[in-house]
């Protein structure tokens, strides 16, 4: 899969995958979603996110946790 808003610079953020060159990272967008905020909110702190950008920022995420096992503790 090829994300072309996702870019990974050693010299901006430590390296953290971030949406479009932004000083915003791919964690903060899917933190975000997954605390129960809507696109629209999400859009309204962050002018300069897209909404495509956070589709990206979430296919970005299924696609990396997709890469490695993660485990899993049973009750």
């Amino acid at each position: 899969m090829r994300f072309t808003r996702i870019t990974v610079d050693p010299r901006q953020m430590g390296g953290v995958p971030c949406i479009r060159g932004l000083r915003i990272p791919v964690a903060t967008v899917v933190g975000m979603i997954a605390d129960g905020m809507a696109e629209a909110e999400i859009l309204a702190d962050y002018p300069d996110l897209e909404a495509e950008d956070i589709c990206e920022a979430l296919r970005y995420a299924a696609d990396a946790v997709r890469e490695r096992a993660l485990p899993l503790t049973v009750p």
